[in-house]
């Protein structure tokens, strides 16, 4: 049995993860955490996921469950993310980071913080996603040269951060394999011709859209196109969930979804 914490376990992802992990006979949620002032503390976290009753009760301190975990699961925002590694670090607890929008410093820390402890960090949790950056590498050596590549992601309407941890993450395997690339931000005015060099990147919100990613490659007579279409959250959760049994035997170090998946 594993033993896991839910940090963030009132949001869109939290409560989905909740569903997931609950339902899974090899976990056992010990703990749902939010940040002070949630108007959710003290509820319990299954009532709050709609499943009713778990034995749960929501805190907005870490330290009351972190004993009793092996493995604290984090899709939150930023800034707890942080404090959250702190903590994981003192007590030597394992993480599963699906927090969007961290800085590069948050980056850092989290390589830091795997030489104690193990972390599997990733924008995106879908098998599918992942999947989708394996062929993005493949379509990038074989067509880079000759078509112009663009990414556009849709999500819903109240996302926070732009463009999306996916896309963002989706352009790092490209410029993996083609160095000189120069990002575009979207594209306005009398801006001149398109050069060899640039990958647009638009960001479009609205309604509830899990995640849309599609990346272009438009050349002469033909596009090339790769499309990955999330329709529920569910399908990150159990990403997620895939994740944490992989970790449940790591004692240290930094993996990705990769590594879970065994790409």
């Amino acid at each position: 049995m594993i033993n896991v914490i839910i940090h963030g376990c009132t949001g869109r992802m939290g409560t989905t993860n909740v569903r997931v992990f609950h339902s899974d006979n090899d976990i056992k949620i010990v703990g749902g955490i939010v940040e002070e002032g949630n108007p959710f503390l003290g509820m319990d976290a299954g009532e709050v996921a709609g499943i009713g009753k778990i034995g749960v009760k929501i805190s907005d301190n870490v330290e009351e469950y972190i004993n009793n975990c092996d493995i604290i699961v984090d899709f939150s925002v930023p800034l707890a993310t942080s404090k959250l590694i702190d903590l994981a670090l003192k007590y030597k607890k394992k993480l599963v980071i699906g927090t969007t929008g961290l800085s590069e410093d948050i980056y850092k820390k989290i390589t830091s913080a795997s030489e104690s402890i193990a972390i599997v960090q990733s924008p995106n949790f879908s098998v599918g996603i992942n999947l989708m950056l394996e062929l993005t590498k493949v379509a990038t050596q074989v067509l880079g040269d000759d078509f112009d590549i663009e990414l556009v992601e849709i999500h819903h309407n109240k996302k926070k951060d732009s463009p999306s941890g996916t896309a963002l993450k989706i352009l790092e395997v490209i410029k993996s394999m083609k160095s000189n690339y120069k990002t575009i931000y979207g594209r306005e005015g009398i801006i001149g011709e398109r050069t060899k060099e640039e990958i647009g990147i638009f960001a479009v919100r609205g309604g509830d859209v899990v995640g849309d990613h599609t990346v272009m490659y438009l050349g002469y007579g033909e596009r090339f196109e790769i499309t990955h279409r999330a329709t529920s959250r569910e399908t990150f959760s159990r990403g997620a969930l895939r994740a944490t049994k992989f970790l449940f035997s790591k004692e240290r170090g930094f993996f990705t979804m990769n590594d879970v998946l065994g790409f």
